[in-house]
């Protein structure tokens, strides 16, 4: 059944994609291509992260080739050797590859300056029935610079509260809905005498930047405003003062060293009441094989702040084209395919969070998560804010900076050390 219905998946996509390339006339032309193969003789270039979503798109491949006649290599590396090779490639002006999965948050601003990648603004206009408006706002902004789109989300992240059934229901506690709710409950479960801690998040130097941005969002502040930073503003110093005492007071041991693996883990373990971070990683609390409370994690939305719940909503992960690529319109309709409703169903299916809006309306789209982790995302994509990040082009250095301070203020090191970050360029 798995079978037909992906074969029927992939059926109905290749009618579409034929039908937008042209129809089904058989007729040659000069180069030896036919109407309903465009693509004939053309070889793409693919690369792609080492992620779930690249595997399941190398399984569809063969049906989109046999469709528009195009041959379609893939090459997929880890995260930080697909960096490095983009970096080395692009920079070379090279004109493979022609498609690549690239990080928004932290490659586009840099590519875009650079005339790395090509806008795809017209492209979305060419076909209605791609419905480009039914991806999430938040998630084609994350793919906008300068008011132009630079690449197609494929795989979204939202930061919500990961909590304890069992415990909060024990102790009376109800769901966090606003900070200050969040900080009581942390404070009631926190019991460091026992190994239980109130809440475990990222305390890692560069890692916890991103984990702040959700909390500063909340009160009403960013990173940046008209090019300078705003990270001194009384709403952005509540925001990092409340992820820093949650941590300093109620945090587990050792937490200046966490990054993501480290803090779900310690919540997987069943030491810690609240966990916050990214919706994409619930597998490893709710795995039994990976977590002594897979049964008893609860999923909520983002607690609220001054300016209400204001989570980061990003993609993690787009598709984006080459400026020097040959094969532009190749390159777009693959892009396309893989964008479309249809195989973001498909690939949601399998786990891959999409962006559009109408999968997650759909019950088939949500099979391959919790019941109540599907309905929070869907809640979640329809606001949020786009970045987790600073919008700067050194995003790693922005990081360091602003990630030391706050480091500081977890550790008690400094007497509330926010305060020194000045209203400076990054």
């Amino acid at each position: 059944m798995k079978r037909v219905l992906n074969v029927g998946i992939l059926s109905a996509m290749s009618a579409a994609l034929l039908s937008a390339c042209g129809g089904a006339n058989t007729s040659n032309d000069k180069s030896g291509q036919t109407a309903d193969k465009p693509f004939a003789g053309k070889k793409l270039s693919i690369v792609t992260a080492n992620h779930p979503w690249g595997d399941a798109i190398k399984e569809m491949l063969p049906q989109f080739e046999e469709s528009t006649g195009m041959k379609v290599d893939v090459q997929s590396f880890f995260e930080d050797q697909l960096a490095q090779k983009l970096t080395v490639q692009l920079t070379a002006a090279s004109a493979t590859p022609d498609v690549f999965m690239y990080s928004p948050l932290q490659q586009a601003k840099l590519f875009v300056k650079n005339g790395w990648i090509t806008p795809l603004d017209d492209y979305t206009k060419k076909d209605a029935a791609y419905d480009f408006n039914d991806f999430s706002k938040a998630s084609i902004g994350s793919n906008t610079v300068d008011g132009k789109i630079y690449g197609i989300p494929i795989i979204t992240e939202q930061h919500i509260l990961y909590y304890r059934k069992d415990l909060l229901q024990k102790a009376g506690i109800a769901v966090p809905k606003t900070m200050d709710e969040l900080l009581e409950a942390a404070k009631k479960l926190n019991d460091p005498k026992n190994e239980m801690y109130g809440f475990a998040a990222r305390g890692q130097r560069s890692a916890l930047v991103s984990q702040i941005s959700s909390f500063m969002y909340s009160e009403g502040s960013d990173f940046m405003k008209d090019g300078k930073a705003t990270v001194n503003t009384p709403e952005a110093v509540k925001g990092m003062t409340t992820y820093a005492t949650l941590l300093k007071d109620y945090g587990p041991p050792g937490v200046l060293n966490m990054s993501w693996p480290q803090a779900i883990g310690v919540f997987a373990q069943g030491k810690a009441a609240f966990f916050a971070d990214a919706n994409s990683l619930f597998k490893n609390a709710t795995d039994p094989e990976k977590s002594k409370i897979a049964d008893q994690v609860g999923f909520a939305q983002f607690p609220a702040g001054k300016n209400g719940s204001q989570p980061f909503n990003i993609t993690s992960w787009g598709l984006a084209m080459n400026a020097k690529s040959a094969n532009k319109d190749a390159a777009w309709a693959f892009i396309q395919w893989a964008s479309s409703k249809e195989i973001v169903l498909a690939t949601q299916k399998k786990g891959n969070p999409g962006a559009r809006m109408s999968v997650w309306d759909n019950p088939e789209g949500t099979t391959a998560f919790p019941k109540e982790l599907a309905e929070v995302t869907r809640e979640t994509q329809k606001g949020g804010v786009d970045h987790s990040l600073p919008p700067v082009d050194k995003v790693s250095e922005a990081r360091d900076i602003i990630g030391a301070i706050v480091q500081k203020a977890i550790s008690g090191e400094e007497r509330r050390p926010i305060r020194r970050i000045r209203n400076s360029r990054f």
